[in-house]
C-alpha cells in the first residue's frame, strides 16, 4: 500500500517564506465542510490505541508504523469536521518536528525494541513528500498561538515551505512526489491544492490530468501507468478525490460526478471491507453529498473490522465524524441497497 490518499488564512509571507508563499499562491481562501456536523461540536477526538507517550500517531491500532501522511490527513479531517484535536496536536507536532529537523524530510518510522525500551526509528523514505509537506504546513499554521510559541515555528514553516516549493515542476506547475520520485500524481496535487487553494495550480491540475475523450482524470504523469486504468486503487479512487477536497473544476458538477462514480464503483468500494482497506474517505464524501444510504452501507460492512490491520487512523477519525452506528443484534435483510 502506497497510501490511501480545508482551510484558513495564510501566514505572513516574510523572509525565507516569501518565495514559497508566492509559489503556493497563499491567500485568505477558506475551505469548509459542506455538511452539518454529525458529531457534537468540540467533541474530543479519541485516538486511544493510535498514540503513545512520545506523541507518535500510528497508521493502525496498536501499530508499529508511523507515516506522517496518515496522521496529518487524519488530524486535518478531524479539525475541519469539528472534532477537538487539542490532546494530540502539540505532542504530535513535537514528535514530528524533532524527526523532520534531524532527517530533513517526512520519512516513515517503525517501532524498534532496544535494551533501553521501545523507540521509533527511520525505516522507509517518504512516498508522498508533496502532499505530506502541504498537510504539515497547514497543521502547523492551525496550531493555536500558545502551542506555536512552544515550537521553533518560523524555522519549521520556512523549511517545509522551501521543501515543498522545491518539488514544483516549473514546466507543468504541478508538484512532484518527492526529490527521488520525479513524476506528479493527481491525488497528491489535489491535496496540495486543498491546503492552499491556488487558481494557477487548479488550472495546471485540470490541464494535465483531465482527459476529455474518456471524461475522467488521469492518475499520474507516468507514461508507464495504464490509462484508463482498471484498478480500484488508484484508478477509481482518484476519480472521487476532487469531491473530497472540494475541487471546483469537476466537469458536470459535483452531484453529477458523484452519481456517475457511485454507479460505476459503489459495489466494489463496499466490498473492500474485510479484505482490503475500507476507504472511509469515500464514506465521508457520501455523507457530504447527502447519500446517507451509502454511509450506512459502509458502516454495516466496515465497522465490524474497526481497529483491525486493514483499518487506518483516517478511517477511525471518519468513523467518529459520521452519524453513530449501532451494531445489529440480529441479521435481518437490510432495507438499504448495499450491493
Amino acid at each position: 500500500m502506497k497510501r490511501l490518499r480545508h482551510s484558513l488564512k495564510a501566514w505572513s509571507c516574510q523572509s525565507l517564506l516569501s518565495l514559497a508563499c508566492s509559489a503556493l499562491g497563499l491567500g485568505a481562501a477558506s475551505l469548509q465542510a459542506t455538511t452539518p456536523q454529525a458529531t457534537p461540536a468540540g467533541q474530543a477526538l479519541d485516538l486511544r490505541g493510535y498514540t503513545d507517550a512520545t506523541g507518535a500517531i500510528t497508521v493502525q491500532h496498536q501499530g508499529d508504523t508511523v507515516d506522517p501522511y496518515f496522521a496529518l490527513q487524519a488530524l486535518g479531517i478531524a479539525q475541519v469536521h469539528g472534532l477537538d484535536v487539542s490532546a494530540h496536536a502539540l505532542p504530535w507536532a513535537r514528535w514530528l518536528a524533532q524527526r523532520y529537523q534531524e532527517a530533513g524530510h517526512l520519512g516513515r518510522y517503525c517501532q524498534s525494541t532496544e535494551p533501553k525500551g521501545s523507540v521509533w526509528v527511520w525505516c522507509k523514505p517518504p512516498d508522498a513528500d508533496d502532499s505530506s509537506l502541504a498537510l504539515w504546513l497547514q497543521f502547523l499554521h492551525r496550531l493555536p498561538p500558545h502551542e506555536r510559541a512552544q515550537l521553533p515555528i518560523d524555522v519549521m514553516q520556512a523549511r517545509a515551505a522551501q521543501d515543498l516549493h522545491s518539488l514544483q515542476d516549473p514546466a507543468t506547475g504541478l508538484y512532484l512526489v518527492s526529490p527521488h520520485i520525479r513524476y506528479s500524481l493527481f491525488m497528491d496535487n489535489l491535496e496540495v491544492w486543498s491546503t492552499w487553494p491556488s487558481p494557477s495550480l487548479a488550472r495546471a491540475i485540470h490541464a494535465v490530468f483531465w482527459d476529455p475523450q474518456h471524461r475522467l482524470f488521469r492518475v499520474s504523469t507516468q507514461k508507464a501507468h495504464p490509462h484508463p486504468g482498471q484498478h480500484f486503487y488508484p484508478d477509481a479512487t482518484a476519480q472521487i478525490y476532487p469531491l473530497l477536497v472540494d475541487f471546483a473544476d469537476v466537469p458536470g458538477g459535483a452531484a453529477v460526478h458523484y452519481t456517475r462514480w457511485m454507479r460505476q464503483h459503489r459495489a466494489i468500494w463496499l466490498a473492500q471491507s474485510g479484505r482490503e482497506f475500507p476507504w472511509g474517505l469515500i464514506a465521508l464524501v457520501a455523507w457530504r453529498q447527502g447519500d446517507l444510504v451509502s454511509v450506512r452501507c459502509w458502516q454495516q460492512r466496515a465497522m465490524p473490522h474497526r481497529h483491525t490491520a486493514l483499518w487506518t487512523v483516517t478511517d477511525e477519525v471518519i468513523a467518529q465524524i459520521l452519524p453513530p452506528w449501532q451494531a445489529p443484534t440480529h441479521t435481518p435483510q437490510p432495507k438499504e441497497n448495499c450491493t
